[in-house]
């Protein structure tokens, strides 16, 4: 095979042009002898490329690095518009056409991004996978309208759904829980079977009680022709109120109808069976029976009593709205003729009855005390009188440990000795005050048992002024 004089290569007799691209000329590139010598594979002698091949890899090289880092910046019309031909050999073309395909396609942004090297990329890529993760496991809570109305609006949108209940010759109020339905408590409606409704404006309309629940102090009426466009009120709950929570009551006080107050919820207490919601808000006279509301204006229980005396203020109470729900959908507990009020009542009156034992307990106890220090005085001073003795008058010993050593009177082994002659009158003098000592105390806890002043409070006084003697 002849070689070729541009590379170097050797070249079949059947190629008439080199890979360098040298066109072989047969006259003036005959074979070559071949040469017996053999030649180093590992350096082979081959002549450089021509310039102008390495000028045009260079050129499209820079091209290509050019146009890749300005590939944000080219305007949208350019990046859509098909590439211009150029000089580019044919793998770098391809990367660019491919390029551009790939902007053409996504979407173009108002402003262009900023370039980020890999790494920065990738930073970007992991922050917002951590963001979208703590999005999903801990998504935005969006308020409600009902939460983000004013106390204003809350009570604009519930009033006309709150009416005055006149039945016989009293009253109450009433809310619309439905187009046709009316919620109040059992003594408002008094026995009467049809009511009389007067709406915020003063209109008027009949109304049937048909359910009624003395257990609960919930009644049921309906509207025999309702109006469709007739304001409800949403029933909440009251079971799930908290303390602190704010409330508002709507209703009829002494007559006077659109009456609004608000308060806090003071407690949630269960009564025999019954929940109800305490509250601060004035629940007055004609108030029975209307909505207790929360922020939302959502009625979480019905007002139904107030509690007032010269002792007591601001004890409010609403049955929670659970138990009308469940009344409403047919279900009410076993009929009782115990109502929330006597209920209550009774729970009260036990709890005062509690209250004032416990008040008299603690007042026997501190006058139990008192008389306690006056004979600690004298418990003290008789000690004096009693070393006298002992050091004068006994000869022998006294044998135990007491709070006061004369404690050994009334222990039969405690005295080892004999009273010494001429003593007998201070020995008789010293054992009668003792014993009136002993005896006195002894009265204190007998009627300080009567006064029901627990063991151990009367044991724990003795001990504090050194009284405390098993031999009483």
């Amino acid at each position: 095979m002849p070689l070729c004089p541009e590379c170097a290569r050797r070249v079949p007799t059947a190629v008439a042009t080199c890979r360098c691209g040298h066109v072989f000329d047969t006259a003036s590139d005959a074979p070559a002898a071949v040469e017996t010598t053999p030649v180093a594979i590992d350096t082979p002698q081959r002549k450089s490329p021509p310039m102008f091949v390495v000028a045009a890899v260079l050129g499209a090289a820079l091209l290509a690095m050019l146009f890749w880092m300005n590939r944000d910046e080219a305007p949208a019309t350019q990046q859509a518009a098909a590439p211009a031909p150029s000089r580019i050999p044919a793998p770098a073309a391809a990367v660019v056409e491919r390029a551009d395909v790939q902007r053409a396609s996504a979407p173009i942004s108002p402003e262009p991004e900023t370039a980020l090297d890999p790494a920065a990329r990738v930073a970007a890529a992991l922050a917002a996978s951590k963001a979208a993760a703590a999005a999903a496991e801990h998504p935005a809570v969006v308020p409600s309208a009902a939460t983000t109305l004013s106390l204003e609006d809350v009570i604009s949108r519930s009033m006309p759904a709150v009416v005055r209940v006149e039945a016989g010759g009293g009253f109450g109020t009433g809310f619309f829980v439905a187009p046709d339905t009316i919620l109040t408590n059992v003594h408002v409606v008094s026995g009467n079977t049809t009511v009389t409704i007067r709406r915020p404006g003063g209109a008027t309309l009949s109304a049937h009680v048909e359910v009624t629940a003395p257990e609960l102090d919930i009644a049921v009426m309906r509207v025999s022709s309702p109006d469709p466009n007739q304001p409800t009120l949403t029933m909440g709950s009251g079971m799930n109120a908290r303390a602190g929570q704010e409330v508002i009551t709507l209703g009829t006080p002494l007559g006077l109808q659109n009456t609004v107050t608000r308060g806090i919820v003071s407690a949630v207490r269960e009564v025999g069976g019954l929940t109800l919601v305490q509250t601060d808000a004035a629940i007055n006279p004609g108030n029975s029976g209307g909505p207790l509301l929360d922020r939302a204006g959502q009625v979480i229980g019905i007002t139904s009593m107030g509690m007032r005396s010269a002792v007591a203020q601001g004890l409010s109470f609403a049955i929670a709205i659970e138990h009308a729900q469940a009344l409403l959908a047919g279900r009410r507990p076993t009929p009782s003729a115990a109502t929330p009020l006597t209920t209550l009542s009774q729970a009260m009156a036990t709890d005062r009855a509690r209250s004032e034992a416990d008040v008299n307990r603690d007042r026997a106890a501190k006058a139990y005390e008192q008389a306690i220090t006056q004979l600690a005085k004298r418990a003290d001073a008789l000690d004096s009188r009693w070393r006298s003795f002992i050091g004068g008058c006994y000869e022998g010993q006294v044998v135990g440990s007491f709070d006061h050593q004369w404690f050994a009177l009334w222990e039969p082994r405690a005295m080892q000795g004999a009273v010494a002659p001429g003593c007998g009158p201070a020995f008789t003098d010293l054992r009668r005050d003792a014993s009136e000592i002993r005896n006195t105390i002894s009265a204190l806890d007998e009627a300080a048992r009567r006064e029901d002043i627990y063991p151990g409070t009367r044991r724990e006084i003795l001990r504090r002024y050194r009284l405390d003697y098993s031999g009483w």
